[in-house]
């Protein structure tokens, strides 16, 4: 599971053929994705209830270690692959519900660099009945510090000092000739 990677997102393959024991999951089983800190994904443990308040996405990563976003059935991730589906799902890409608690399962926008892990649980209910492996660790793009250049108001080096200067006054020198000349040729 890999994809690219912002500030705040990243993007995942879809789980299409991802589960071992397929054969488990019905056409009504939910399929969640778990978003937890790398650290804290040896101890998730698979019997969770979506939407309960110690896996609201407001509560990461601070309150809880993980969430669950992204609720879908099976029949949103067909093992056939079609080349002109879009395969891909966004991790952190709503930020309307980011500090809504009355939406626990918010897909919002990651809080911080990470790393991150995260794998797809299928539930009946609260019954885990099947899921993908940890991803490997995912951590987030931050911003750098642009480095401080003469013309951003940084210090001015003396070689463009040095080359102001004589740009300066060879356009006074120039201009003085410009003015001579048109004053003695009129």
């Amino acid at each position: 599971m890999s994809g690219q990677i912002t500030a705040s997102t990243f993007v995942l393959e879809q789980p299409r053929c991802a589960f071992d024991d397929a054969t488990a999951i019905g056409t009504t089983t939910s399929i969640w994705l778990v978003v937890a800190e790398a650290a804290a994904s040896v101890s998730f443990t698979n019997s969770v209830q979506p939407g309960l308040p110690q896996w609201a996405f407001q509560n990461f990563p601070t309150n809880t270690s993980a969430y669950l976003t992204l609720n879908a059935t099976i029949l949103s991730y067909p093992c056939s692959k079609n080349t002109s589906e879009i395969t891909v799902l966004r991790v952190g890409s709503e930020t309307s519900c980011a500090k809504n608690t009355a939406v626990p399962t918010c897909n919002g926008p990651l809080p911080g660099p990470g790393p991150y892990k995260v794998k797809f649980l299928a539930l009946n209910g609260t019954e885990p009945v099947a899921e993908s492996r940890w991803s490997e660790p995912i951590t987030l793009r931050t911003a750098q510090q642009p480095p401080s250049s003469p013309g951003a108001g940084g210090k001015r080096s003396a070689e463009m000092i040095a080359i102001t200067s004589i740009l300066s006054i060879l356009l006074a020198v120039l201009l003085a000739g410009l003015v001579a000349t048109l004053a003695f040729s009129g």
